[in-house]
């Protein structure tokens, strides 16, 4: 009887180990060699790196709160762009406290453009709470302000916003879409007056 128990084990503990090795080791390491080799850039989360110092990310968003710079939508992550609590609010269409917030959101976003309608990516979190994207209307619905205060032209603004847009995937998947956070980079490079 010990006998069987242990003949029966034996190819449980073995196929156990090979496949704790071959799943929680190899493979993963695999895929993390082929991702460094294939898509560094990607496979380290598109960094940008400015004097040797990274700056932030292309695939993750960041708060721009400087009247200077294109805002991008709200974040539910933490306290706002929070990496480690990646997620959305869990608010409903009901709860007091999201209506709260977008209408305070679109109050502040309504001086920027009065008499036009806030783009709802403005006032909204995106599901992860980490989304660098807002739409093209969005970024143009900005323009008036930061070029007032930068002392640009409304027009060269439109232009960048313009060039910033990313188009979908095969001209199919997915929606026009600008990186906040590359249009900012883009408008840094641009004349303006210095900062008050």
């Amino acid at each position: 009887m010990n006998n069987d128990i242990l003949s029966s084990l034996r190819p449980a503990l073995v196929m156990t180990l090979l496949f704790a090795i071959l799943l929680g080791l190899a493979y993963p390491l695999a895929l993390t060699g082929i991702g460094q080799l294939l898509f560094p850039s990607q496979a380290n989360g598109s960094l940008v790196t400015a004097n040797g110092k990274v700056i932030g990310s292309t695939v993750v968003g960041q708060a721009f709160t400087s009247e200077r710079y294109f805002q991008t939508r709200p974040s539910a992550a933490g306290k706002g762009y929070d990496g480690l609590a990646s997620s959305g609010s869990n608010l409903g269409p009901t709860s007091q406290a999201l209506a709260d917030r977008v209408s305070a959101d679109i109050q502040r976003q309504e001086t920027a453009a009065p008499g036009r309608p806030v783009p709802s990516d403005l006032v909204t979190t995106s599901a992860s709470g980490l989304d660098p994207h807002i739409t093209p209307e969005a970024a143009l619905y900005q323009v008036e302000r930061v070029a007032r205060v930068r002392g640009i032209e409304p027009e060269a603004l439109r232009r960048l916003v313009g060039e910033a847009v990313e188009r979908p995937l095969l001209g199919f998947i997915g929606e026009p879409r600008v990186n906040v956070f590359e249009l900012n980079r883009r408008l840094d490079t641009i004349g303006a007056k210095p900062n008050p």
